[in-house]
């Protein structure tokens, strides 16, 4: 295939995979931009701060106390998780739905005092602006369709990048790094800006847009860890009877957990029934104390008949890709300087992505006009060579 050939193919493949997911992308770039900065935007608005300055060594509640109250303030719903907020110290969230194996959307949060079993706050997370922008980002309000679908735009994005670098290359060859000639027509002035801005911002746009995917795949990936390591782990179970009675201590299972894993610190308890363990197992999910390894989480099960720790184990390495990935993505790794990094690539990508449009629907006016003009001068040739005849 020779080299003009090759760079049809390229252009064809940039221009369509361009066209397909730009709308798309940009509603993710526009929709990502106030997710990157969600902690200082939440600042702003004035969310209290619940943490109370109490002197070291302060004796706590007690998870047990904590559930009780949580129990007593919602006596027909069932306490499905238990977490931690890093941001929040000395407060413990309980999470309660009216069921255990209701759908994810139905749940009432209690945000409790550790030390005095105060119901603290009762936050409403599924309203508000916030909460448009993450559904808009994650599913667009369409589950797990919705998920997939944007992941799909996610690769498109990728492969308007490879092929937007073999496009570029050539061109690089007849000029200057960074050129954008002004002194030309304006859609030349766009079309070279698109350009060096595609360039700059490859790296930053290939591992968004891979960490992207990877994230739009989570119920694939539960679902793989599940029917996998979940199920080995629990195998001695699998025909145990039902639960019956009041289920063991909390405390005894976060106390059991802490021993075996020590250095590690405890991000989430789930309930026998729930989606994360067995119908016989409070999961016990701790995480290390540096900023990578605190996103990497390990399970731990505790039988909730007698309370024994039953196993702990590291998560598969496709799991904690997706631990990884996600922070990634919003790039929540150094503080407020690399989130302002982000945010600089992504109004550049969005200025990527209007550049394109203009510069598709320039070209194609340009090509009408061109077409019309050679039409408007066979008509005339065909004029003239009839009034000739006809002479």
């Amino acid at each position: 295939m020779s080299s003009v050939k090759k760079i049809q193919v390229w252009f064809q493949i940039h221009k369509w995979t361009s066209l397909i997911c730009t709308a798309f992308l940009l509603m993710l770039c526009l929709t990502g931009l106030p997710l990157i900065f969600h902690e200082e935007i939440e600042e702003l608005e004035g969310k209290p701060h619940l943490a109370r300055e109490v002197p070291a060594g302060t004796p706590v509640a007690g998870l047990d106390k904590l559930a009780e109250t949580a129990q007593k303030k919602y006596p027909d719903k069932v306490i499905r998780f238990v977490y931690w907020d890093e941001h929040e110290p000395n407060t413990t969230t309980f999470s309660l739905s009216d069921s255990i194996d209701a759908p994810p959307d139905n749940y009432v949060n209690l945000i409790l005092d550790d030390h005095t079993a105060e119901v603290l706050d009762q936050p409403k997370v599924q309203e508000g602006f916030m909460y448009i922008m993450l559904q808009m980002h994650i599913d667009m309000f369409m589950g797990i369709g919705g998920k997939l679908f944007l992941g799909l735009m996610g690769l498109l994005f990728i492969a308007a990048i490879v092929s937007g670098i073999m496009l570029y290359g050539p061109i690089m060859k007849r000029f200057d790094f960074g050129m954008i000639r002004t002194e030309r027509s304006t859609r030349l002035k766009w079309l070279d800006l698109h350009n060096l801005l595609g360039v700059v911002t490859i790296v930053w746009g290939v591992v968004v847009g891979f960490t992207g995917v990877i994230n739009t795949t989570s119920d694939l990936i539960l679902g793989l860890w599940q029917m996998g390591q979940l199920a080995e782990m629990t195998a001695p179970y699998k025909d145990a009877a039902p639960l019956t009675g009041k289920l063991s201590s909390l405390d005894q299972a976060l106390a059991l957990t802490k021993k075996a894993a020590p250095g590690m610190e405890p991000s989430i308890i789930t309930y026998p029934g729930t989606a994360f363990t067995s119908k016989h197992h409070y999961a016990v999910f701790v995480k290390g104390n540096t900023p990578l390894t605190k996103r990497i989480i390990k399970p731990a099960l505790i039988d909730a008949k007698n309370g024994t720790l039953t196993d702990l184990r590291d998560m598969p390495w496709y799991v904690n890709a997706l631990f990884v990935s996600e922070p990634l993505h919003f790039g929540d790794y150094g503080g407020l300087p690399l989130k302002i990094i982000w945010a600089l690539f992504d109004i550049a990508t969005i200025v990527i992505l209007g550049s394109g449009l203009y510069l598709w629907f320039a070209r194609n006016k340009a090509t009408r006009a061109h077409i019309n003009r050679l039409s408007k001068n066979d008509t005339e040739i065909l004029t003239v060579l009839a009034q000739k005849e006809n002479a």
